[in-house]
């Protein structure tokens, strides 16, 4: 599976399941400070940044918490993805 994972103004194309609540904040975190050489944590392993897939292809998307606005491309892709019946999650929502 692939997804977009957006935390503030960054985001991430992600190949993997789609991550509960827990582990989309521990994601957005790790992925959010830059660490050469450290491998991820072995609970987050099943994840991974990618950077060649077509947005047609991406099944799910989580919104977290971060510093800044969305930027107006992943604010459209989200749009466009919510119109193909995606649904976003927001790890702000109380019904999660």
């Amino acid at each position: 599976m692939v997804g977009i994972l957006v935390r503030g103004d960054n985001h991430f194309i992600v190949r993997g399941p789609r991550p509960g609540r827990a582990d989309a904040l521990a994601l957005a975190r790790h992925w959010s400070i830059i660490r050469i050489g450290e491998p991820a944590p072995s609970h987050l392993a099943q994840w991974r940044i990618s950077t060649h897939e077509f947005r047609e292809d991406l099944e799910w998307a989580i919104v977290t918490p971060g510093d800044g606005e969305r930027s107006n491309a992943v604010a459209q892709l989200v749009s466009e993805m919510r119109a193909r019946g995606v649904r976003i999650l927001d790890t702000e929502d109380e019904e999660w």
